[in-house]
């Protein structure tokens, strides 16, 4: 499943979690390396925090605060419930197959994916619920998916009708609402707390703001990046003269990316004149992590590159200098007066 995109504006204003789980079923063996049957995993804001495949047959922790938070009998539950799952899907998917008319040559995917996203709310570290997902695709497309707003299962073709009409029941559509305004946040917070502890003993987020060389020689690129923190929402703004700065003038963000130890970074640029002499900040808070940053791009951050790049002539022209000294005492000043001929007849010729 494609996760279904938030809006940018929450990348400033909002410190958002989600708690999702993912399940994978093929019709047989795909047959590579890594790719099993049945897989099923947990995430917290897009980390994963379990999985179980068809291979071992064990819900098993991925992250270090979980293996400890967690007491041995949720591993040994979530293992039964995982099995039970897998069943499910087994028995699922040939019933898919059959209402398709599909044959057992090729293989075929069934998905699931739920949970919930919750906002943090201001002053507090209580979560409140946002939205809720609960979806099917098979082989790759939608099939059918729950509407928490109108209380109803969606059905994206016509052969997924048949599922709509079965689930359409007041019991089951009150469990799934319950399920992913209630458990699911819950569950959601105690895995939030249980994750801030193990961020206390984590390294901070570090960020950098450097200038480069734009590809229009007469400005420079202005860079502020903030790396090494989880959750992945992250405020950062830069401004000009205290005024924030966003796409109307120019300034490009990657949003959240990944690392690959698990946390996230993020990289705002803005392309200036060269002798702008205004003052630019760059403002990052991470609320997660307790870092809040004000710092000011200084004159060497926007010309170090060019000045670097002329200190060096400078060094290579003295080097040749030297060397051209060294020859001199050598060769009786020959070659010197040789150069300084031809400069002179250059000269000559130039007027």
């Amino acid at each position: 499943f494609l996760r279904p995109k938030r809006d940018f504006i929450c990348w400033y204003l909002c410190v958002t979690h989600s708690l999702m789980y993912t399940y994978t079923a093929f019709s047989k063996s795909v047959g590579l390396p890594g790719f099993y049957t049945f897989t099923a995993m947990g995430l917290l804001d897009d980390i994963i925090i379990d999985y179980y495949d068809s291979k071992s047959q064990k819900k098993v922790p991925k992250q270090d605060c979980m293996n400890k938070a967690l007491p041995q009998p949720y591993w040994v539950e979530g293992t039964k419930a995982r099995q039970a799952k897998q069943k499910w899907f087994k028995r699922n998917i040939k019933i898919m197959m059959a209402r398709m008319k599909q044959n057992s040559s090729d293989i075929h995917v069934l998905q699931w994916r739920h949970g919930c996203e919750a906002e943090k709310q201001p002053g507090n570290s209580s979560l409140q619920f946002t939205r809720g997902i609960d979806m099917y695709s098979y082989d790759g497309k939608d099939f059918i998916s729950f509407d928490a707003t109108n209380k109803v299962w969606v059905a994206s073709s016509v052969v997924a009708e048949q599922t709509k009409r079965k689930w359409d029941n007041e019991e089951l559509i009150h469990y799934t609402i319950s399920y992913l305004q209630n458990n699911c946040i819950q569950w959601l917070s105690a895995f939030v707390k249980c994750r801030k502890k193990q961020l206390v003993q984590a390294a901070p987020p570090k960020v950098l703001m450097f200038a480069k060389n734009s590809k229009v020689k007469k400005n420079v690129v202005l860079t502020c990046l903030a790396t090494g923190f989880l959750p992945k929402y992250i405020e950062l703004k830069i401004k000009n003269e205290g005024r924030v700065l966003n796409g109307a003038d120019r300034v490009v963000s990657t949003g959240p990316l990944p690392n690959g130890d698990d946390t996230f970074q993020r990289r705002d640029d803005i392309e200036i004149f060269r002798d702008d002499l205004a003052t630019y900040t760059c403002e990052v808070s991470h609320s997660e992590s307790n870092l809040h940053i004000n710092s000011t791009w200084g004159k060497f951050d926007l010309i170090g590159w060019v000045s670097g790049g002329l200190l060096m002539l400078a060094v290579l022209m003295l080097a040749v200098l030297v060397l051209l000294v060294f020859l001199c005492k050598r060769r009786n000043c020959v070659f010197i007066n040789i150069v300084f001929s031809r400069q002179q007849d250059s000269s000559e010729d130039v007027l």
